[in-house]
Parts: structure tokens; sequence; C-alpha cells
């Protein structure tokens, strides 16, 4: 698969940098393998749990890094001295390394391990600046920013209309 070439569009355009990274994102994990199997489920309108299937691995296997609107799940294989024990073994036991592009403003709340079921809590937390916020509509004409000399002049010009 050609990499796409970005670079055109970069030309004039500052701070979308991070459109590119995820463009690469995207296509690696297209191309990545499907190892461990994951679900991403919705909680709640502004939480998520990804949940991982990890039998086999500890707590101490695996590493969970969130940094960069990135979210990275490794784990590397645990060790087995039974080699000719086994008749067949089915249950995976490789090392692995899972990315995941987080939306902005998602944190990582937390993980548990259970079952050989990995969880991460996830939730949106957006910053108050960012949220959308309603204006009040006041009745009447709008206040109009007085400038000193002529608010005086105005004041005057009244006073004398009205003494007419």
């Amino acid at each position: 698969m050609n990499a796409l070439d970005f670079s055109p569009l970069f030309r004039t355009a500052i701070g979308f940098d991070r459109l590119a990274r995820l463009a690469d994102t995207a296509r690696a994990a297209a191309e990545a393998p499907s190892y461990p199997p994951y679900n991403i489920e919705r909680t709640a309108d502004d939480s998520y749990v990804l949940t991982m299937a990890v039998a086999g691995f500890s707590q101490s296997d695996i590493e969970i890094t969130a940094q960069d609107n990135v979210l990275l799940v490794s784990g590397k294989a645990p060790q087995a001295n039974d080699e000719g024990r086994y008749l067949h073994r089915g249950i995976a036991g490789r090392a692995f390394e899972r990315r995941f592009v987080l939306a902005d403003h998602i944190r990582v709340e937390g993980a548990s391990l259970e079952n050989g079921l990995l969880h991460v809590s996830l939730r949106r937390e957006v910053p108050e600046q960012l949220k959308p916020r309603r204006i009040e509509i006041s009745q009447g004409a709008p206040q109009r920013p007085a400038i000193e000399g002529r608010v005086e002049a105005a004041n005057t010009q009244e006073g004398s209309a009205q003494a007419a």
C-alpha cells in the first residue's frame, strides 16, 4: 500500500500535522494484526470501556500508557517453561502492542484485570471554557458604550429640548 503524501496540503496550513499522524495511525491500524481481540463499549454519554481478551497475562505482564491522544496497551509474553507438556496449545501467549487514537479531552480513568479480560475505563471531560454556553437576550435598546465628551453634549441638548 502506498503511503499518502500530505506535504502539498501543509505548505499553507499551520497546526494540522496531527491530521497526518491520525491518517498514518489509521493506515497502520488497518494493517495491524487483530491480536488480542477487543471491544469498545459506550457506557454513558461521556464514558467508554475498552475490554481486551488477554487470557494468560498477569498484571505485571501488561503495560498501559496514554500520551498525546494515543492509548498504548502492550503485553510481554508470559514466561512458560513447559514446552514439552502441551499436546495442543491454542491459547495465545505471544507479546502484543495495540494503539488506540483517543479523541480530544478523553482521559483514562483506570484499568482492571479480571477473568482474563482487561477493562480500561475512559471518560470525555470537556473543559468549561470549551462547552457551549447560553447567551441571555435582554429587552430594550442595546447598551452602547459612551464616549465621554459626547455624552455630556447629548445630555445638555436633551435638557434644552425639554425646557423649550
